[in-house]
């Protein structure tokens, strides 16, 4: 692996990077009445160099529709310190580029096999421990990490069986007897109570059933709401309200930044930790929260939501499962899946008897296709002139 990243960073030394920015949506509020929003959006970053091997990053930051404009402004003020950065400089301190990224004094802003063949201290040296160190030094995250080491081979037969999948889209999707559910909730009460009681007569009272709010609630509502939808007996209900309110949540799945998820596993305000990785600052912060979680003992999982978050869960999960093994033994072994969409990524999501299996293409498998990119770009895409325009009239 060493001769490799040699081999690598000699050819690329002094080579010149590109970096293009684009601003992507996808209109969902025909296909899901149920969405709170109608659009789910991304900035789509792509970088290569001149070497012109044809090798390129590519990168996506989750939004829910407006700003999108603003994050693709931020990537390109961030740019700079990836276009002049020498890839050996980068190698040699993963932790000290991914600070830089996210500390820049002006603003505040491969996979899955790579991270699971390295050594335990170098995988160390990734993440970012400033902030979080009250909860999880890095000689704690070490020792997990350690622990993780033993039986990992034998795990390796995940790659066989795959990774077992929850539908989002549960209102008309089935895969078979064992597959976990989730839906939406939170527009209407009575119409969340009918459809949620329908899939509950549908898949039986032993299967796991999960809810998804979007951050619609206030505290005190989500209290009432999820009153009322307790007697279909729901796992978890996911985003009860804004991630931001720590102290006003007895059950939470997702959050910013490893700060905000740290003060939440402290007070023990969440059961369930549910990551979105397109949120989340990179892979590195995944990495920091993935540890944190398993000290706490938090039940971990991991979203896909719609067309972003899929090929970059996926990529995330084995981390986890290779790595952290502890995970498994007590909790729910599932990821959301969402059977949309996938026709506009290059390198799509195989899924086998309502499992995951797992990618071997390099990277994070975020390339989207061009065709798709031009016609989804925001607002100059074919699709977004047509639905402007219609609105205009």
């Amino acid at each position: 692996m060493e001769s490799a990243d040699l081999r690598v960073t000699s050819r690329l030394a002094g080579a010149k990077a590109r970096l293009a920015v684009r601003s992507l949506a996808v209109w969902v509020g025909k296909t899901f009445p149920a969405a709170h929003r109608l659009d789910y959006s991304a900035a789509y970053a792509v970088i290569e160099t001149d070497v012109e091997d044809g090798l390129k990053g590519y990168g996506i930051t989750f939004t829910l529709g407006k700003g999108t404009e603003v994050v693709v402004c931020a990537v390109n003020a961030l740019g700079h310190h990836v276009l002049n950065k020498d890839l050996r400089d980068i190698i040699g301190s993963f932790r000290g580029f991914y600070r830089q990224l996210t500390s820049d004094e002006q603003l505040r802003w491969p996979l899955w096999k790579l991270l699971v063949d390295m050594d335990p201290r170098m995988l160390l040296s990734c993440i970012d421990f400033r902030y979080i160190t009250d909860v999880l030094t890095e000689e704690e995250a070490y020792e997990i990490l350690q622990k993780g080491q033993v039986g990992k081979k034998e795990r390796g037969q995940m790659l066989a069986n795959g990774y077992p999948a929850y539908s989002m889209s549960c209102a008309w999707l089935v895969y078979s007897d064992d597959t976990l559910k989730q839906v939406k909730v939170g527009a209407d009460l009575q119409d969340d109570i009918r459809r949620c009681r329908l899939i509950r007569n549908i898949i039986g009272p032993e299967k796991t059933l999960m809810m998804d709010a979007n951050q619609c609630w206030d505290v005190p509502e989500a209290v009432e709401w999820m009153s009322n939808l307790a007697e279909l007996k729901p796992l978890w209900i996911e985003e009860p309200t804004s991630p931001d309110d720590i102290l006003g949540h007895a059950t939470i799945s997702k959050c910013h930044n490893r700060g905000i998820l740290k003060q939440l596993l402290q007070v023990k305000a969440l059961q369930f930790l549910q990551i979105d990785s397109c949120r989340l600052g990179s892979v590195n912060e995944n990495l920091s929260v993935s540890l944190m979680a398993k000290k706490f003992e938090s039940v971990f999982s991991a979203l896909s939501n719609l067309l972003f978050l899929t090929p970059e869960s996926i990529l995330i999960w084995p981390y986890h499962y290779y790595l952290v093994p502890s995970y498994f033994s007590t909790s729910p072994k599932m990821c959301e899946y969402v059977d949309h969409l996938h026709e506009h990524f290059k390198y799509t999501v195989i899924i086998r008897n309502a499992s995951y299996m797992q990618p071997q293409d390099a990277a994070y498998s975020t390339d989207i296709k061009e065709e798709s990119v031009k016609k989804h770009q925001y607002p100059d895409g074919e699709v977004w002139k047509k639905l402007l325009a219609a609105q205009g009239n």
